[in-house]
């Protein structure tokens, strides 16, 4: 389910002019953090890397539901790293600009989806905790 609701935040976030921020916020923290690697994109390079990493998660996804032990780790960083993510648009949103002061459109893009992905990795946390008996 994480998986798919990244899939449909990633299309929010196209569809809502997500790197018309993320690429100012980049720039600005490198002028803060120069040896920081965080990558600018172009849009179909941006769009090409999510779609790749939705496919490869969907695939990791039957290693999941067989409930193999060497998942339970990625599956625990993958939900808490998109938890950030949802949190991260609705801070956006509340506080109108992303860091740095980088102003955004309000609501902040990827906002629509952020309750899907927080709901959906809350539930894979509750999953990897509790997994259904085999």
């Amino acid at each position: 389910m994480l998986c798919l609701a990244l899939a449909v935040h990633a299309c929010d976030e196209a569809l809502t002019g997500f790197l018309s921020v993320y690429n100012p916020t980049v720039r600005a923290f490198r002028e803060r953090l120069p040896w920081a690697p965080l990558p600018t994109f172009g849009f179909a390079a941006w769009f090409a890397g999510l779609f790749g990493a939705c496919c490869i998660l969907l695939l990791l996804a039957r290693f999941v539901y067989r409930g193999d032990r060497w998942m339970r780790p990625l599956g625990y960083g993958f939900a808490v790293l998109m938890i950030f993510n949802g949190l991260g648009h609705v801070a956006g949103t509340i506080a109108g600009h992303s860091l740095f002061s980088v102003p955004s459109p309000h609501p902040m893009p990827g906002f629509y989806s952020s309750p899907l992905l927080l709901a959906a990795a809350g539930y894979l946390l509750y999953r990897l905790r509790y997994p259904a008996p085999q």
